[in-house]
């Protein structure tokens, strides 16, 4: 008998202007390697849990599993009201899974931007910054760009789990 353990997880991002959906993007991502060794060293090397973020990628670029927080090789859209980044603040687990679809993430855009990912860091709620002691768990790259202007707000809901 052998049992196989597989991270996986999924985006799912909705674009209201003037409270009315515009778009909604649902794209799988990539757990990043640095992602899955920061996850199990929580779990067996009793590494200190940090807190995680939602972030907005600006740049056209495919995930690789070997992304990390401190060289993302992604551009992080920053241009957004909010003074940090969101929180990823989620229920306990269920069925192998978390999820933030309680408290899904909100950006309220102020420019116009078009938008290629998205992406979960911990570490630092610090807008646009990669200094050291982060992790990039997961990356997606959207099937398309989108684009976002002064106003809208996006709702972001991240669900990843084991299977």
């Amino acid at each position: 008998m052998r049992d196989t353990m597989k991270v996986h997880g999924r985006f799912v991002l909705d674009c209201y202007r003037d409270g009315v959906l515009l778009w909604t993007e649902v794209v799988p991502n990539l757990v990043t390697n640095e992602g899955m060794n920061f996850a199990l060293d929580v779990v067996f090397n009793a590494e200190t849990q940090i807190s995680w973020y939602v972030i907005l990628v600006e740049s056209d670029t495919t995930a690789v599993a070997g992304m990390t927080y401190a060289t993302p090789v992604f551009t992080e859209c920053e241009a957004y009201d909010e003074a940090t980044r969101p929180a990823f603040t989620t229920a306990a687990a269920s069925s192998q899974t978390v999820t933030n679809s309680a408290s899904r993430a909100e950006f309220t855009i102020n420019d116009t931007k078009t938008l290629y990912g998205a992406a979960i860091v911990g570490g630092d709620d610090t807008i646009g910054d990669t200094a050291g002691g982060g992790v990039l768990f997961s990356y997606a790259k959207f099937g398309t760009s989108r684009d976002a202007v002064d106003d809208d707000v996006l709702l972001v809901t991240y669900q990843t789990g084991l299977e």
